[in-house]
């Protein structure tokens, strides 16, 4: 995933951990940075960057299964 500001990307990366309400995650640390902590309130964009899959557990979800939308669903 890409973190932006002001529409420019700042830090791609993996996300370590995130607020249930979306106000804030930790992207996890690599060879580019340490862990980070981004806040909407600062401004900040999470943008999710597709990428190709490899293996055999390969798994692709519609955006109603996200949600807990779909049939089936606990609520």
């Amino acid at each position: 995933m890409e973190v932006r500001k002001d529409f420019e990307i700042v830090r791609a990366g993996t996300v370590d951990d995130a607020m249930a309400d979306s106000s804030a995650l930790w992207l996890a640390a690599d060879a580019t940075g340490g862990r980070a902590l981004f806040t909407a309130a600062e401004g900040y964009e999470v943008w999710i960057r597709p990428q190709k899959l490899s293996g055999k557990l390969c798994f692709k979800m519609a955006a109603a299964q996200l949600s807990g939308s779909h049939p089936g669903a606990s609520r």
